[in-house]
């Protein structure tokens, strides 16, 4: 797994605004408390990151791939920034932080089990779980399934897991997660882009 994500980000080029930046920065930022140590679970090259930082929070940035914590070296300079242990686990201790930030991440991950009780274990009690996912819905679902199915699932690309709200809502109950919330990010059905979940750790 990790071999892959190195080969993706040794072919990525620089590095553009990430995906309905302004959109998920602000989701981001309309969760964050005064004091908050967050994590930001499958940073990237560190754009949100730089956006927690410079909003006051303590953040920890968490990465697969050594390659985009380069990248995320190169663009916030002095930050916190570490790579996912060999099995998968956190580098983080228990209850170490009050905010998880996971946006765009579990869509490719294989063991969605596995990320989500990690999540949880670094929470500390009432800490809050941010996730957001490409938004599957069932209008959306048929269209692709009427028009693009063979290349939206595509078994080569990255994404691996295709969520529901439902699905989602279910994925993180699953995993000892309580008070969880979903709910579509976006406009009308065809133009949501993400489902958003919030959930506590109890």
């Amino acid at each position: 797994m990790r071999d892959f994500y190195e080969g993706v980000w040794a072919g990525l080029p620089g590095d553009p605004e990430p995906w309905a930046w302004e959109r998920r920065r602000a989701l981001l930022l309309a969760e964050l408390r005064p004091g908050d140590r967050v994590l930001d679970l499958g940073c990237g090259a560190g754009w949100f990151v730089a956006a927690l930082r410079d909003a006051g929070a303590d953040v920890v940035g968490v990465e697969l791939a050594k390659r985009a914590l380069e990248r995320a070296r190169r663009n916030v300079p002095g930050a916190d920034l570490r790579l996912l242990e060999p099995d998968g686990s956190v580098p983080l201790g228990h209850g170490d932080v009050d905010l998880v930030w996971c946006s765009e991440v579990l869509e490719h991950v294989p063991d969605t089990v596995a990320l989500l009780t990690e999540a949880r274990r670094v929470l500390a009690r009432g800490g809050r779980l941010l996730v957001t996912v490409p938004d599957h819905g069932l209008l959306k679902r048929t269209l692709i399934a009427l028009a693009r199915h063979e290349s939206h699932y595509d078994p080569l690309g990255q994404h691996v897991r295709f969520y529901t709200r439902r699905s989602l809502a279910r994925a993180l109950e699953a995993t000892g997660f309580a008070e969880v919330r979903t709910r579509p990010l976006g406009g009308p059905p065809l133009l949501r882009s993400a489902i958003v979940a919030r959930a506590l750790r109890a």
